[in-house]
């Protein structure tokens, strides 16, 4: 008798697991295929990718916090200038890097790779070897960083929503979509209630974002990310006139426009403080009321580029800039 019931529990649990993958992939048919809007083409995915790469760290974390480790195969894009960080380090687990800079098209195809997150200048240049339609006739899906569709396409300035509508497209592409939506409506509030918060300022405090450059500053314009969480922690990029998302600019600008705040945007083998003592040093430069008050503010790589760590951002300009 024991026996029997232990063969009937057995087959219980069997039918029980058949039953839920069943169900599981009468939801997943049920889903697909879904139409993704990405820059200006419209993506048609007929299943759920089950072997997707992301280049570069922000892109990386946006899978990792919407849990799609298990649908991935490698990262590329980090190590060739970004030190890996400890909690990225640990969300990719066994995750191998393919490539420490942009990958070929015999990388993801060594990977046998079905899903590319990247952008333009982002894991992608226009004219690259690697490109939506170089990887299409390879089997292989992109779907394009929105902030970065500047480089290929008229888009407006840059906002949060270019972030929330990456989740989202994550979301529906690898049928996460309830994931996604809780995530980034969690995002939406905890921007608000802090915003609300925040004690007003007289008036927008004026920002220079300093990536690197010593004869021409590489800086971020009014399509790049910078911007939108500058706006959102009550600063103006001094440079959201310039119709770029990255771009450089002369040094006679920044100081005709006189920045009461620099960003310093750390990665890379020269770091922040560096940055910060070359431009302390530059006799040109002394008049800026930034560098005159010391007043520049850090922020990392991942912070500064679309991606999950922009709220915490927002919240570490923000009190920069009331201090």
């Amino acid at each position: 008798m024991p026996h029997t019931q232990q063969l009937l529990s057995s087959s219980l649990l069997l039918l029980t697991s058949v039953i839920a993958l069943s169900a599981f992939a009468e939801a997943d048919t049920q889903h697909y295929p879904v139409d993704i809007q990405s820059c200006n083409r419209t993506v048609t995915f007929e299943k759920q990718p089950k072997a997707a790469v992301s280049n570069d760290v922000n892109l990386t974390e946006m899978m990792l916090v919407l849990g799609l480790q298990d649908k991935m195969v490698g990262v590329t894009g980090i190590s060739g200038w970004k030190t890996l960080d400890p909690i990225l380090r640990e969300g990719i687990g066994e995750l191998p890097e393919l490539s420490p800079k942009y990958p070929t098209k015999e990388v993801l195809l060594g990977a046998d790779t079905d899903f590319y997150f990247a952008g333009w200048n982002y894991g992608m240049k226009v004219g690259g070897g690697v490109t939506p339609e170089t990887l299409a006739p390879l089997g292989i899906k992109t779907y394009e960083l929105t902030e970065s569709c500047t480089h290929i396409m008229q888009k407006s300035k840059a906002s949060m929503d270019d972030l929330y509508v990456d989740l989202l497209n994550l979301g529906r592409i690898f049928n996460v979509e309830d994931r996604a939506n809780k995530l980034v409506k969690q995002y939406q509030k905890e921007l608000q209630d802090f915003t609300t918060t925040l004690t007003p300022l007289p008036r927008p405090v004026k920002v220079f974002v300093y990536d690197s450059g010593q004869e021409q500053p590489f800086t971020s314009g009014e399509k790049g990310m910078p911007t939108a969480l500058i706006e959102a922690a009550g600063g103006r990029n001094i440079i959201d006139d310039v119709a770029k998302s990255w771009t450089q600019i002369g040094w006679e600008s920044i100081i005709d426009r006189a920045p009461e705040v620099i960003i310093i945007v750390n990665y890379g083998d020269v770091t922040a403080q560096q940055k910060i003592d070359f431009l302390s040093q530059q006799p040109a430069l002394q008049d800026i009321p930034a560098i005159k008050n010391k007043r520049f503010v850090i922020l990392e790589y991942v912070e500064a580029t679309p991606g999950p760590r922009n709220i915490e951002a927002i919240k570490h300009l923000a009190k920069a800039f009331r201090s």
